[in-house]
């Protein structure tokens, strides 16, 4: 880490100069691109009057700063922040020559929907309300109207003030009405088109899962839209009523359809938040949503339910919760459903099932077992306490020591161009979530907080304060700064990769393989930093043995995605990557997901599988890849290829067969819909409403119903947290085609 290794090394070195003259350059080139879209009107309207400057050292001729120059005056500003130049020079009136009437659009003075007075009505108000100031000019607070005729008229002052001119443009429409003769309306839409676009309108609302609110419908603005399109007004309860019966009617139809064409499917169920109390006998549940999908062998999902769990429930609940499902999808045909994939979930609870169902395979979800393994490193290893402890020192005394907070901001701004506090965790609650963002905002800000150990401030501070200068020295010690940026790597290296199994959604086959890529990569991480491979490769071994399932070993066996060539050219299953356990594994659970006349065929089956393998020219054609052009990365041509190979080739394999295609397409996550948080508050609140009930459960099920159906598992809010995230305005342009500031 370039900043931990040079923390002493403050000064520029010779070659710093080339540095700032390139990182000037880009930062003109940038300011220039963002005002000629602006002045396109595609930017913020102060670019008119600001134009970027390029200041050059006078003895070497390069490029040394950038400079913003007022058209206006001539005023020379820093560029570091446009947006901020244009309030304090423009807006407030620094400058002589700004007409902050005049600069804005016309649009802002008067809004679209107000027509400026007639010279007829100026005239007339003119005469009754103008007052001349003792020089004899009209009143310096009257508010400019400007005329149709092109000639300026008088300043005009209303006794209500500029909210007055609305007033005085619906007066004047008045007599234009009737001066003037109606116009005929223009074609209007037929009963078809209305009610197409009200279906439309229902879909979005619906599908919105709440995060678009039924009252909205009677907001002013959007019935003046629906009434600027030539629809009706519509009213909230027509959308909750038959409409809405009808939609969820079909939306259960369609699902219910395309389980009974499925010959098995998997249950998914993904809300459990589970808190033991260590008796051994009940557990608690944290208040909240819990979602019951249905995974079929053709990888599509299906929305099944959604339950309201209260903050307290008997160990047995999930179990006959889970059970009910099942019988409520397929009747006394149980045997349907191969499996269950739970988060967050009592493990004895799913063992329970898979041993009074021999047939089923009961997995906890990956994603959440990564998740885990971030709170074990958290909880278990010492370098992450020491690192937290020493960022929790570092944040408090930074934030909360005026004089150095006022340094620190002030480095803030000259390096980085804006300032923040570094976060801190909640009192009393180490959470990784809070602790990961404080370490993060810490390694961020490591070039201003080696610039605070040289300020006057923090020299006076230190001076009498020990405290102080203990946190200069950490600041300085270059240990610090690598361990905290190896926490920090190890960290968000098993968070990246739970992002990613979020994201992607692993088969059950896909485990094994996922746990030997994190091991290799903390081995790597191991050596990287020096630190010793034990406790951390015991964290993720323990953690590895409370998730893992012989089902893991088991498809990862018989799916041919994984076969491996030998030297024969065969395609042959990777028994070789299993532990002596895990073969054993594969045999039992082979024989139990059987009939038991059929255990030793099954068996027989597997010996051929192990020998024969597949033949490869269909090996080929199911690990055939293509590199997916949204996300660079190679991509199954066909994912569905693994299962149907085992049910149209390898048809000789009839015991095998069967259990190789209930385990190949079995999902190894239960993360699915995400549903709008404030809409289950509100049922929990009114939760003794039997109707509220019924019509917000039919609203949750057409909503997952349709973001299943499009694969979309993400929601409105992060979504939107992105979208800002990309989109905060002109001055975050410049950061794209700016380099690391630190060299300036």
């Amino acid at each position: 880490m370039a900043a931990a290794t040079n923390a002493g090394a403050l000064v520029e070195s010779p070659s710093g100069e080339e540095a700032t003259a390139k990182t000037a350059q880009k930062r003109y080139e940038g300011l220039l691109m963002v005002r000629n879209k602006a002045i396109k009107g595609k930017g913020a309207w102060y670019w008119t009057h600001l134009e970027p400057l390029l200041v050059h050292n006078n003895e070497t001729g390069l490029p040394k700063a950038v400079k913003l120059r007022c058209s206006l005056c001539d005023a020379v500003f820093s560029a570091s922040n446009p947006s901020r130049t244009a309030s304090e020079h423009l807006k407030r009136g620094t400058c002589p020559n700004f007409n902050s009437s005049a600069a804005k659009p016309i649009s802002s003075v008067f809004p679209a929907s107000v027509v400026p007075p007639s010279p007829f009505l100026v005239q007339h108000n003119h005469r009754k309300r103008t007052t001349t100031s003792p020089s004899g000019s009209g009143s310096g607070s009257a508010y400019p109207v400007p005329s149709r005729f092109g000639s300026q008229q008088p300043h005009l002052m209303l006794s209500g003030g500029k909210e007055d001119l609305g007033a005085l443009a619906m007066l004047e429409d008045s007599v234009k009405k009737l001066k003037s003769p109606k116009t005929s309306p223009g074609p209007a839409l037929s009963k078809a088109q209305i009610d197409s676009a009200f279906e439309f309108l229902g879909d979005w609302v619906y599908e919105s899962c709440a995060s678009v609110s039924f009252t909205s419908l009677e907001h002013p603005k959007f019935r003046a839209f629906l009434a600027q399109v030539g629809l009706p007004a519509v009213l909230p309860r027509e959308f909750i009523g038959a409409r809405l019966d009808a939609k969820f009617e079909e939306a259960k139809v369609e699902s219910e359809a395309r389980i009974r064409d499925a010959m098995f499917f998997q249950i998914a169920t993904d809300g459990w938040k589970w808190n033991g109390n260590g008796n051994g006998e009940s557990y608690n549940y944290n208040q909240g949503l819990v979602n019951l999908s249905v995974n079929l062998p053709n990888g599509t999902s299906l929305y099944r339910r959604a339950l309201f769990v209260t903050a307290s429930a008997p160990s047995n609940y999930a179990e006959e919760v889970l059970w009910e499902t099942i019988t409520g999808i397929c009747g006394n045909l149980v045997q349907q459903c191969v499996g269950i994939v739970a988060d967050r979930f009592k493990a004895k609870a799913l063992r329970n099932l898979e041993n009074q169902n021999h047939w089923m395979v009961n997995l906890t979800c990956q994603y959440q077992g990564f998740n885990s393994l971030i709170k074990d490193l958290a909880k278990d290893l010492p370098l992450f306490t020491t690192v937290a402890n020493n960022c929790l020192k570092l944040a408090n005394f930074v934030n909360y020591r005026s004089q150095v907070r006022t340094s620190f901001h002030k480095y803030q701004l000259q390096e980085y161009g804006h300032t923040w506090l570094l976060r801190l965790p909640p009192p009393h609650r180490f959470e990784f979530v809070s602790v990961f963002a404080m370490m993060e905002d810490t390694l961020s800000s490591v070039r201003a907080l080696q610039l605070v150990l040289l300020d006057e401030g923090f020299k006076m501070v230190a001076i009498e304060d020990q405290g102080a200068r203990e946190i200069g020295d950490m600041i300085r010690d270059v240990g610090f700064w690598n361990e905290l940026e190896a926490v920090h790597g190890l960290l968000k290296l098993v968070k990246d990769m739970a992002q990613e199994i979020e994201a992607e959604r692993p088969l059950v086959g896909q485990c094994l393989p996922l746990w030997d890529e994190l091991r290799t990569k903390v081995k790597d991480w191991c050596s990287k930093f020096h630190i010793a491979e034990g406790l951390v490769e015991k964290l993720v071994e323990r953690r590895f043995k409370k998730n893992y399932h012989p089902a893991w070993a088991a498809a990862y066996i018989l799916d041919p995605l994984y076969l491996v060539r030998d030297t024969s050219g065969k395609y042959l299953p990777p028994f070789k990557y299993l532990t002596p356990e895990q073969e054993k594994d594969v045999d039992r659970l082979i024989t139990r997901l059987v009939a038991r006349d059929e255990a030793h065929i099954a068996l027989m089956e597997l010996m051929k599988w192990r020998t024969e393998g597949l033949d490869p020219v269909y090996a080929q054609a199911v690990q055939m890849k293509e590199r997916d052009p949204v996300t660079g990365k190679m991509r199954i041509v066909n994912p569905q290829s693994s299962r149907l190979v085992w049910e149209t080739y390898l048809t000789e394999f009839k015991s095998l067969g069967k259990v190789a295609v209930r385990l190949i397409f079995l999902h190894a996550t239960s993360c699915g819909f995400k549903c709008n948080w404030s809409l289950w508050r509100w049922v929990c609140a009114h939760g003794h409403s039997r109707t509220a009930l019924n019509k917000v459960q039919k609203l949750i099920f057409i909503a997952a119903h349709s973001k299943l159906e499009r694969r979309d598992f993400s929601n409105d809010q992060d979504k939107d947290a992105e979208l800002f995230s990309l989109a905060n305005g002109e001055d975050d342009v410049l950061n794209e085609v700016l380099v690391d500031t630190s060299s300036v």
